[in-house]
């Protein structure tokens, strides 16, 4: 068992830190956007879609980042008792508080899901069909086979009017990662609890 729990954690915790350090420089990227939405209202006609493309930017930032910020323990934490306690008391309680937020980004991961197959023109209640007939529809047809079983896709109600389904993909890869990795981090809890060692790179 051990094992298992050990590769599960280099596994999730090699990946969620490249995702991580990759979007690190997303910071720059919506640095970028709001810079040339200044420059662009200042000596020429503003441009309609930087204020959402900076919107899309600091979720995909964020989002894509938080993997890696619960890996390093970057996340707020009350520490009123915590700090005082032993190692395998610590371990024991964060493996209890991690089935929670393990439970809270499933039910947003569910939402998500659904809501991806809305933004791609599926308006009924079962997105996973939805997803199974557009993969089977381009494995058999191409683009034009997925094009068949997609609706109306979901367009923002602003002056740009950009398609909402990229960065609701991105939520979701984003909240499927955090999953992951709040896995990673019960895998190390139990580790703990049985006296096992912690993968090296997982410290």
């Amino acid at each position: 068992m051990d094992r298992a729990l050990h590769l599960f954690v280099r596994l999730t915790d090699r990946f969620n830190r490249r995702v991580g350090r990759i979007m690190m420089y997303g910071i720059f990227v919506m640095m970028g956007i709001l810079l040339w939405s200044s420059i662009s209202k200042t000596f020429f006609l503003p441009s309609l879609w930087t204020l959402e493309m900076a919107q899309f930017a600091m979720v995909a930032y964020y989002i894509l980042g938080g993997p890696y910020s619960i890996q390093m323990g970057s996340n707020v934490r009350m520490d009123l008792l915590y700090g005082d306690w032993t190692e395998t008391r610590k371990a024991w309680f964060d493996a209890i508080t991690v089935l929670f937020l393990m439970f809270y980004l499933g039910v947003l991961l569910w939402g998500g899901i659904g809501s991806t197959a809305y933004s791609l023109g599926h308006y009924g209640t079962e997105p996973f069909s939805f997803f199974g007939q557009l993969l089977s529809g381009f494995l058999t047809g191409g683009i034009d086979g997925a094009s068949e079983v997609l609706g109306r896709p979901e367009r923002s109600p602003t002056a740009w009017r950009p398609y909402l389904w990229p960065i609701k993909s991105v939520m979701v890869l984003g909240l499927f990662l955090m999953l992951l990795q709040s896995g990673s981090e019960l895998a190390k809890d139990i580790l703990r609890i049985r006296g096992a060692q912690i993968p090296r790179e997982a410290i």
